[in-house]
């Protein structure tokens, strides 16, 4: 049996930790790692397990399921056994970077498959031996495009979907199709300069950091649970191109941070928000 990890969230009571870990001593496994915290704002408490044992722990969920409050939400996860789809457009460095790492045993999980609206990466992806897909969008309308987009990733079945660097604005039935397994980079610190062109609206407003922001897609154009972010400082000489060159690093190790806290089944979503445990 794998590393296995235990998502809890529930509201707040005395003996929890104490109900969980009798549980999995129960069963005769062992505990590698406890994180747990309480939002005060909510009176609700969050925890992460992860555990290990020769016996699988199939009744362990259900255990819980008894031993904790009926609101308690419970799931298991093997850490390694999780597939991804990418889907990019025409910049390499996000999705180079992810297929490299992935190349060293660095992500946690299989690729699958490249989506593209465009041909120009598929060079790039079939370099590292991954099924690259061209699913052009031209003269197509938005619902058309996405329903092919939709029946190459079923045909994957992915556990998410990571977009990196995927410059298109999807409807309400995709994302609702793949809630909350779509993770996407944004290049700006959100909340700041939401949409198209980030960098341009940075220049113009004479900023002094930039930054890259990774969160999962909504309904809410660029406002999904945030999961990971980085700056780094410009000043008044950094012209908008040089301050997209410079945010181009920035974003790609956003990016793969918070692929790989997702894939480590480190993020809860609790309100819009996410809780991460490093």
């Amino acid at each position: 049996m794998g590393e296995q990890v235990l998502h809890i969230d529930c509201p707040d009571e005395k003996g929890l930790v104490y109900k969980i870990t009798e549980v999995l001593y129960q069963h005769g496994l062992n505990i590698v790692s406890n994180q747990e915290f309480v939002d005060a704002t909510t009176d609700h408490f969050v925890m992460r397990t992860a555990f290990e044992g020769t016996e699988s722990p199939n009744d362990v969920v259900a255990d819980l399921e008894e031993a904790l409050p009926p609101a308690a939400n419970i799931r298991q996860a093997e850490i390694g056994n999780r597939s991804i789809v990418i889907m990019a457009t025409r910049e390499a460095h996000c999705l180079g970077d992810l297929l490299l790492r992935h190349s060293y045993g660095e992500i946690p999980a299989r690729i699958d498959a490249v989506i593209s609206n465009h041909d120009t990466l598929g060079s790039l992806t079939r370099a590292f031996d991954i099924p690259f897909h061209h699913l052009s969008h031209e003269g197509l309308e938005r619902r058309a495009h996405e329903k092919q987009l939709q029946e190459v990733v079923d045909q994957y079945a992915p556990d998410y979907i990571v977009l990196a660097k995927y410059m298109r604005i999807f409807t309400s039935d995709f994302v609702d199709r793949y809630q909350d397994r779509i993770l996407n980079i944004h290049h700006s610190f959100l909340p700041a300069f939401i949409g198209a062109n980030p960098y341009r609206q940075a220049f113009e407003r004479g900023v002094k950091i930039i930054g890259a922001t990774a969160h999962f897609v909504t309904d809410d154009l660029d406002e999904g649970p945030i999961i990971a972010q980085d700056v780094l400082p410009v000043n008044h000489t950094h012209t908008a191109e040089q301050m997209a060159n410079a945010g181009r690093d920035v974003e790609k190790t956003v990016l793969a941070k918070a692929v790989k806290l997702l894939l480590e089944e480190r993020i809860f979503i609790h309100d819009n928000r996410t809780i991460v445990f490093e």
